[in-house]
């Protein structure tokens, strides 16, 4: 039998909770295994871990009867598996048993499935921390479920797996919810924020309604009669009781329904506690009411108002909630209105407007000056500049000509244009940016799920603490007893309902999402935007991150400073060959406006250099090691060929016959703002390494010109996991940023990999992050976002929870003994509708977050 080091995922599990769950599984697992320890099991993932040759059938079927519905994974290949898959298909095992770590993005990419494994539901009815407890455990009871989290924030849930839409729907609605699967999601969206809209309206006006008559009540009972109920008064009592009744199902009528709702399916959430605590008041009153002589005099006070009063403040809270959250989705809807509506489709040889919808691939499309582009394409016909900030953040427009790839959204900024359709629909550039972000804002960050495992015990607990402040206030409390009993009640189960701890993670996750996805880092899942802030270590991949990605000339230094003659004969000979610095130099020619001289008799020696003839002698364009076999005295250009070495740059010296005419450094050139971006880290208090296959000295020269703490040079791409393993291994946590496709497998290695893209790339599924812009400051844009978004969730939790810690006790009447003070039920429905407000506007702080680097941006703008 295999030992723990090389457990495998192997099976998908849900139901289980803690360690107590764990023990189960392996218990169960024990008479396959020979051993509990060769059984691995990942709470959070919802995965167990075995070593090969278990009968997975059997093993589902043991974990199942053990109580965890239970069923073989798709794959048990190791992690190692990165190298040539996606990255979000891949997991190591975690667990106490003493299998391998896995970083929180290995953790999360566990259970997550392809988008074809996944359904999307819009959700009714849900309205805390409660409700999406009871909501995720209904979704994994469904078989072929493997994870399933629900977004308060927007009312989705997500089940991924092989659930059946239907069983999934029926799930929800078992568990006294209502669902239905979205199926266009930008559909779904502009419902849902017409639907905000309407509600929002809706709850002002029941607001006013139940807030106009507490006020009325209160107004008459301390100003022209009495709260108390007298022979004289009991009958308009009774009547004001009957009207508040009627006000309360008009506009309380959603918590009732919803508390019946969830005492049918054996539930318990905000609703149940609202309709406890208004219900309990207004059933008092109307006793004291109906028959005040079953109650002493002194007890026989109402409390119409209370109800009538709490509902009002709780349906104000909910609407000032509705309309703050409305704000956190502003980047997804920002990125929305980057889509054209219509297209100029040219068919059949006439132009003709279509939605944008009806766009096919290989459709011709006429672009005018100052119009979007509606789908992604390749250009035909003309050229132009491109404004690409919306979706790269590059500030200067891009030429672009024939043969050039264009993306929808972006803006055509000069001229007229002809491009073939190549991506329509959701498969645009675009289409795939909205479709991540909306993803990573739905995600549970690991954060959250502290949130999670109390809420799922948190209202039964302030049921309980109601019963029990009540039996201590009836039992020892002072007279009138009963109505200090029936205020504690009512006052705890009002301020504790936990709207506030379903929305503290979600809300700080969709503004944080949003804000990165503007600064061009699309944030795939929660786990990511979490680790980030705990970054304390970057690896860099040089080519195509550090540096441009592409050789370039940097420097030319001619002995007779004519450097238009030395760039002419270089580029006359390097115009007959295929070398990647030839092509730099043609460039340099092209971009200066230097006709090539003609060069004839071409000769490429391998691993020296070119040469040809040219005005009846030879040319030569090569190392110097070759120039001097040669007989060619180039000590003159010592200087300036060591200042090319020193800049991480290949000398190349030109010669005429037997004379030196100059030196050419050729290099893949730094970008304009890596070191300045390095710098930013340095300042966040983050060490940076660079892991490169070039030689050594190469690698040496950038690493000191862009302020690099260490480096390793002559790595393979294959190796640079191992590297990461390693500095991961010291303590570290590390993250890997890279081009997303040859360091796969160091990206996947890493606690968050960072893949650079170019808007057109944003599919790359190698790393938790993708960077739009080929500049290196996304990198510490996102952990500046993801620190500052941490601190907001854990500001929002610790609210939450002061709050509810401070509230229930005081509620229940801690301080009566000592100040006489027992909180009112109409004080306790203002502080919970102030406590989520407080919440949601705290997470949309995070909108107004702006980058250390902001200020240079703009300068680069301007």
């Amino acid at each position: 039998m295999s030992d723990a080091s090389e457990l495998k995922p192997a099976l998908s599990i849900s139901g289980a909770s803690c360690q107590g769950c764990a023990k189960k599984i392996r218990n169960a697992l024990e008479p396959l295994t020979g051993s509990t320890e060769l059984v691995g099991v990942d709470i959070e993932a919802q995965m167990v871990a075995l070593p090969d040759g278990v009968d997975l059938a059997e093993a589902a079927r043991l974990v199942t009867e053990a109580g965890y519905p239970a069923e073989p994974v798709a794959t048990s290949e190791p992690a190692s598996c990165c190298a040539s898959k996606k990255a979000s298909s891949c997991s190591s095992q975690s667990d106490n048993t003493g299998a391998p770590a896995k970083s929180a993005k290995e953790h999360a990419q566990a259970y997550e499935a392809a988008d074809d494994d996944q359904v999307v539901l819009s959700v009714s009815g849900a309205t805390c921390a409660s409700c999406v407890a009871s909501i995720e455990k209904a979704l994994l009871s469904v078989p072929g479920v493997t994870h399933a989290h629900m977004n308060l924030a927007d009312n989705t849930a997500t089940a991924n797996g092989t659930g059946e839409p239907d069983a999934l729907i029926k799930a929800v609605e078992s568990a006294g919810y209502g669902a239905s699967v979205i199926e266009d999601a930008d559909a779904a969206d502009d419902r849902r924020q017409a639907e905000d809209k309407k509600q929002y309206k809706v709850l002002l006006v029941k607001m006013a309604i139940s807030l106009g008559l507490g006020l009325v009540l209160m107004v008459w009972g301390m100003g022209f009669d009495t709260m108390m109920v007298t022979e004289a008064n009991q009958l308009t009592w009774i009547n004001f009781g009957i009207l508040t009744l009627g006000v309360m199902i008009a506009t309380g009528g959603h918590f009732f329904t919803g508390a019946w709702k969830a005492f049918k399916h054996h539930n318990a959430n905000m609703d149940t506690l609202i309709a406890l605590g208004t219900g309990t008041a207004w059933l008092y009153s109307m006793v004291v009411s109906s028959v005040p002589e079953l109650l002493p005099e002194m007890a026989r006070h109402v409390y119409f108002e209370a109800s009538a009063m709490i509902i009002g403040l709780i349906n104000l809270g909910q609407a000032l909630e509705l309309r703050a959250k409305g704000k956190t989705s502003e980047a997804v809807r920002r990125l929305l209105d980057l889509r054209a509506k219509t297209a100029r489709v040219i068919r059949n040889g006439e132009e003709q407007d279509l939605p944008v919808e009806q766009v096919r691939k290989g459709d011709h499309i006429r672009v005018r000056p100052g119009e979007k582009l509606p789908v992604d394409g390749v250009i035909v016909e003309g050229s132009t500049r491109i404004d690409e900030s919306m979706l790269t953040g590059e500030p200067m427009p891009v030429s672009k000509a024939k043969d050039d790839e264009v993306s929808a959204g972006t803006l055509n900024t000069h001229g007229s244009i002809i491009y073939e359709a190549t991506r329509v629909g959701s498969e645009t550039a675009l289409a795939q940016i909205i479709k991540l972000v909306k993803k990573a804002q739905g995600s549970k960050p690991a954060i959250g799920r502290l949130a999670d495992r109390i809420s799922s015990v948190f209202v039964p607990t302030v049921m309980l603490v109601a019963i029990a402040a009540a039996l201590v206030w009836y039992n020892v409390g002072p007279e009138p007893a009963v109505v200090h009993m029936m205020i504690a009640a009512t006052t705890v189960l009002i301020i504790a309902c936990p709207c506030a701890l379903g929305l503290a993670t979600p809300m700080s996750v969709m503004v944080g999402v949003g804000k990165a996805a503007e600064y061009g880092a699309l944030i795939r899942q929660g786990d990511a935007l979490q680790t980030a802030g705990k970054i304390d270590l970057v690896i860099l991949d040089k080519t195509g991150t550090i540096t441009e990605g592409h050789p370039a000339v940097t420097r030319m230094t001619a002995v007779d400073n004519n450097e238009t003659t030395l760039l002419a004969l270089a580029a006359g000979l390097e115009r007959h060959s295929e070398h990647p610095l030839a092509e730099a130099i043609l460039n340099r020619a092209n971009e200066d406006g230097v006709e090539p001289e003609t060069v004839t008799d071409f000769e490429a020696l391998n691993g020296m250099g070119v040469q040809g003839q040219f005005d009846g002698q030879t040319v030569r364009l090569g190392n110097r090691r070759w120039l001097e076999a040669e007989g060619i005295d180039v000590t003159n250009l010592d200087s300036a060929a060591n200042t090319i070495t020193e800049e991480a740059g290949t000398p190349l010296f030109l010669a005429l016959g037997a004379k030196v005419l100059g030196v050419i450094g050729v290099a893949d050139a730094i970008k304009p703002d890596s070191e300045a971006a390095i710098r930013r880290l340095h300042d966040a208090g983050i060490k940076v390494m660079m892991v490169t296959g070039d030689v050594d000295a190469t690698a040496k020269a950038i690493a000191a010109k862009t302020g690099i703490d260490n480096y390793r040079a002559e790595v393979l791409p294959e190796n640079k996991a191992e590297v990461v393993s390693e500095m991961r291994g010291k303590g570290y946590t590390v993250a890997m940023v890279g081009d997303g496709i040859n360091d796969a497998p160091a990206l996947a290695a890493a606690d968050v990999g960072f893949a650079i893209g170019t808007g057109t790339d944003v599919a790359i599924e190698s790393a938790a992050i993708t960077l739009m812009r080929g500049s290196l400051h996304g990198v510490p844009d996102a952990i500046e976002i993801s620190r500052a978004t941490v601190t907001n969730i854990k500001q929002n939790l610790f609210g939450a929870f002061v709050y509810n810690t401070m509230g229930i006790p005081v509620a229940a009447g801690l301080l009566y003994p000592v100040w006489g003070i027992l909180m009112s039920p109409i004080l306790a429905g203002a502080a919970m509708s102030l406590s989520s407000v407080t919440v949601v506007s705290n997470a949309n702080r995070l909108r107004l977050f702006k980058s250390s680097h902001t200020p240079a941006r703009q300068e680069e703008r301007n």
